[in-house]
């Protein structure tokens, strides 16, 4: 028996709501954190290995990007998530999906509803991301014109079905926001990889709420161990590339000399790789300044 069996017979079909009519819930999991292991070691014997050696294994497979042992273990979900958020979903082309049909069965009455104080802005310096909160008053004329677009498209696509026409065509003007359905079932290693695309910051709001549900109520209470080590290496840890670790070495050199312990922007400009010198602007050279922030090392 696994050592989460408990845990999974408290989760199986257990909803945790997302947004205003989605929810994502575990339909069945194979394997552990042991799993895990007992892949690493294919020889393993139960009880030859303490907790601390697993622990210590899993963070180093972690760690060390070793990714076979967890595609060992399996997850299978039932998720209720607008269209136009599942676009973003299916595109991780590394589980098996089986979506809700309406060319079957009805389209689900159901469709994300923007509240007045969540219409965001178009970001400035990213074209597919959003920037601050727009104003409460537009984002009341915004949600009042949303619901009234959505009443009209759902009694339109009622009267088609009353009228006769086939499911497949009468579903054709159906807004992106209305909730879709389907089976998820991933192996452990994609699914780590998901989460630590879509909980970034970085990632679309809503897709955000999904996969930090996802992570936080279902994946954590399941693999302690894993996701100890996946929020230490993956969530809350740093990808340092040569040219950050080259620039690194010579605000070192420079602070050293000068004996101060935080650099400036103009330091950073200074130690800066000539392959970033020669241009105006630079998203590498934005990530590099944000990490060296987050260091400490830079105002």
């Amino acid at each position: 028996m696994p050592t989460n069996a408990a845990q999974i017979e408290e989760l199986r079909w257990k909803k945790f709501s997302v947004l205003d009519d989605g929810f994502v819930c575990l339909v069945d999991v194979m394997g552990d954190d042991q799993a895990v292991v007992q892949a690493a070691r294919v020889s393993y014997g139960e009880g030859t290995r303490q907790v601390s050696d697993d622990r210590g294994l899993i963070r180093y497979l972690l760690r060390h990007r070793h990714t076979t042992p967890f595609e060992m273990v399996e997850l299978k979900f039932l998720v209720r998530v607008p269209m136009d958020t599942w676009r973003q979903w299916i595109r991780h082309r590394t589980a098996n999906v089986n979506e809700y049909s309406t060319r079957y069965s009805l389209a689900i009455d159901a469709a994300q509803r923007t509240p007045a104080h969540q219409w965001r802005s178009q970001a400035a310096s990213n074209r597919q991301g959003s920037g601050d909160a727009l104003p409460a008053d537009l984002g009341q004329d915004l949600s009042a014109a949303e619901a009234e677009l959505l009443a009209q498209a759902r009694q339109l696509y009622q009267r088609r079905i009353e009228l006769g026409v086939a499911r497949e065509q009468a579903r054709k003007d159906l807004p992106l926001s209305t909730y879709t359905e389907a089976y998820w079932k991933i192996d452990l290693h994609n699914l780590l990889h998901f989460l630590a695309l879509r909980m970034d910051s970085h990632a679309q709001w809503e897709i955000r709420q999904y996969a930090t549900t996802l992570g936080e109520q279902i994946v954590r209470p399941l693999f302690p161990i894993v996701w100890e080590a996946f929020v230490d290496y993956r969530v809350q840890g740093m990808f340092l590339t040569r040219l950050d670790c080259e620039l690194i070495e010579r605000l070192v050199r420079r602070l050293a000399a000068e004996g101060r312990a935080r650099a400036t922007d103009d330091d950073f400009l200074a130690a800066q790789p000539p392959e970033w010198a020669e241009l105006k602007r630079s998203r590498e050279r934005d990530e590099c300044r944000e990490k060296l922030v987050k260091l400490g090392m830079l105002d």
